[in-house]
């Protein structure tokens, strides 16, 4: 008795084990085409109907387990839940460490909490994964910039404005030539 108490305790604590996550689903062609729409857009309404796509495919989870993590961190972040959310995110990575907008989400929880380092090297994660995301790009150029490393900021943000011209963060160039 006292043994099958031990082993349902150890099976308790025990992490779970890895489940297999597939690859993410494969929007490369339309995420091109958007992008290369995108650094042409001639305003920044269609920028923004471009990007909301390019967010919509990013989001696409590989399963329906990993959309499950994603959404419900997504919706504890909004909700000022940061801890629950950024250990979803944790999990998402965990299980379904190929997806890019995993990597993302987490890099962004970080920069929320003002922990620049961890969103950069999970912004170098995504970017690994998708080196045109657009986001990671000019989340990369924030968290740079938080960290003072602004040279490095600058050219991180002229990549992602090379994507999308119409990006908010385009702002925090005063003038062409200086630093951010």
């Amino acid at each position: 008795m006292i043994r099958a108490a031990a082993m349902v305790l150890c099976l308790a604590t025990a992490p779970a084990a890895a489940r297999d996550c597939p690859p993410p689903p494969d929007h490369g062609e339309e995420r091109a085409q958007l992008t290369e729409r995108l650094a042409r857009a001639p305003d920044p309404g269609t920028a923004q109907r471009l990007m909301d796509r390019l967010w919509e495919l990013w989001r696409d989870a590989p399963d329906a387990a990993a959309q499950d993590l994603l959404d419900r961190s997504i919706s504890h972040r909004l909700g000022g839940q940061d801890e629950a959310a950024l250990q979803l995110l944790d999990q998402l990575v965990a299980e379904c460490p190929d997806y890019a907008e995993g990597w993302n989400q987490r890099a962004y929880m970080h920069y929320l909490r003002g922990d620049y380092a961890a969103a950069l090297a999970d912004i170098d994660a995504t970017l690994e994964r998708m080196p045109d995301h657009v986001g990671a790009l000019s989340g990369r150029a924030l968290a740079l910039w938080e960290l003072g490393r602004e040279t490095e900021a600058r050219r991180a943000l002229d990549t992602a404005l090379a994507l999308n011209p119409w990006l908010p963060e385009r702002s925090l160039i005063e003038a062409p030539g200086t630093d951010i």
